[in-house]
C-alpha cells in the first residue's frame, strides 16, 4: 500500500463513481479500477459494491475511510511544514545575547519576530560575558548574536543596530557629581569598579586603555561578576567605573553618569552578527524583520572602525 492507493479509495469513497474519481486524480479510469482492485486483494477486503450504475462504501469500506482520511491529513501537514521550513516560516533560530546591553534591542526583535513568524522558535542564550557568543557564532552553534564592533572576523556578517554613549559612572556623592562631564585625569585617586580581567569585556578593556591614554592605570577597588553588579556596587560608594549607554538603565538610584570629556573613544556600536554562510531560511526572515525593528541608526561622523572587535556585554 502507498499514499496513491490511499488517495485512490478516499477519491472513489467520496464521489462514489469511477469516472468522476478519475477525473479528480487526473488519471484514467481504467488504472484507477484496477488500482482500487489491487488493494482490495492486499487488505482481503471489498471495499465497494459495483453495479452497472452505482458505486458503494461496503462496510469495511465505511470503517476504513477515517483512518485513510487522517493518514492523507498527517502527510499533508508533513509537506506543508516542509514547505514552510524551506520558505523559512517555520524553524529555530538561536540568539546569544548580554543580559544588560541587550535589555532594550532584544526583545524589540523577539516580539516583532513572534507577530511576523510566529511558526520560528527564538531559542534565547545568555551568558554573564557574552565573548563566549564569538566563539559560538564561528563554531555555528549560534544562528545569531548581538556584539559590538567593527566586525573584523572573515566568517561573520554583521548590522550596527544602535550607537552606546561612552559614560563615567558615580555615586550620586561624589565630589565630580555636579559637574556636566569629567576629566579622567580628575579621578586618578579613585578606586575603580571593574569586570574581572578574565571576562573579555570591552567596557573593561575600555576602561583601562581610557584611564591609561589619561596618565594613570586604574586602582581597582572591587570586582563585580557583570554589570549589572559594578554598577549597584558604584551606587553603594564602592567606587566610580566607565560604562556605556545601554546598561545606564540597570541602575538608576544611587548613580550619576555623566560624559566624558578628552580620552578615548566616545561612542561604542552595538551590531547583530550571523555566519556568512549560514543558510538557514528562518535565520533569513529573522533578519529581514530586524531591519525594521531595529533599524540601522544613522552613522553620518562616526567612526566605526574605531575600537577592537569584541561581544558585547
Amino acid at each position: 500500500m502507498d499514499l496513491r492507493d490511499l488517495e485512490a479509495f478516499v477519491a472513489v469513497a467520496e464521489e462514489l463513481h469511477f469516472g468522476r474519481a478519475a477525473a479528480r486524480l487526473h488519471m484514467a479510469q481504467p488504472p484507477l479500477s484496477n488500482r482500487i482492485s489491487q488493494l482490495e486483494k492486499e487488505l482481503h477486503l471489498q471495499l465497494f459494491q459495483r453495479s452497472t450504475r452505482n458505486v458503494s462504501l461496503t462496510d469495511a469500506g465505511i470503517r476504513l475511510l477515517t483512518p485513510a482520511r487522517r493518514a492523507l491529513n498527517q502527510v499533508a501537514a508533513v509537506r506543508e511544514m516542509a514547505s514552510a521550513i524551506v520558505s523559512g516560516e517555520e524553524g529555530r533560530v538561536r540568539i546569544g545575547f548580554a543580559g544588560a546591553s541587550s535589555q532594550r534591542s532584544l526583545p524589540l526583535l523577539a516580539n516583532a519576530v513572534r507577530r511576523a513568524h510566529p511558526g520560528i522558535e527564538l531559542v534565547l542564550q545568555s551568558q554573564t560575558y557574552v565573548y563566549t557568543a564569538f566563539d559560538l557564532l564561528v563554531s555555528g552553534d549560534l544562528d545569531l548574536a548581538f556584539v559590538r564592533g567593527p566586525v573584523t572576523h572573515p566568517e561573520l556578517s554583521h548590522r550596527i543596530v544602535e550607537v552606546e554613549q561612552v559614560l563615567c559612572a558615580l555615586p550620586e556623592g561624589h565630589r565630580l557629581a555636579g559637574n556636566d562631564s569629567v576629566r579622567l585625569e580628575d579621578l586618578r585617586d579613585d578606586g575603580f569598579v571593574s569586570l574581572p580581567e578574565n571576562s573579555r569585556s570591552i567596557l573593561r578593556a575600555t576602561m583601562h586603555s581610557m584611564c591609561r591614554s589619561a596618565g594613570f592605570p586604574p586602582r581597582i577597588s572591587q570586582l563585580a561578576p557583570d554589570s549589572s553588579t559594578v554598577l549597584a556596587m558604584v551606587a553603594a560608594g564602592a567606587g566610580v567605573t566607565i560604562t556605556l549607554s545601554s546598561v545606564c538603565p540597570v541602575q538608576t538610584v544611587g548613580i550619576v553618569y555623566k560624559p566624558i570629556e578628552g580620552t578615548g573613544p566616545t561612542h561604542m556600536f552595538a551590531a547583530l552578527a550571523w555566519r556568512s554562510d549560514n543558510t538557514s531560511s528562518a535565520l533569513k526572515r529573522v533578519l529581514e524583520v530586524g531591519e525594521t525593528a531595529l533599524p540601522t541608526p544613522d552613522l553620518y561622523g562616526y567612526d566605526i572602525n574605531a575600537s577592537e572587535f569584541r561581544v558585547g556585554h
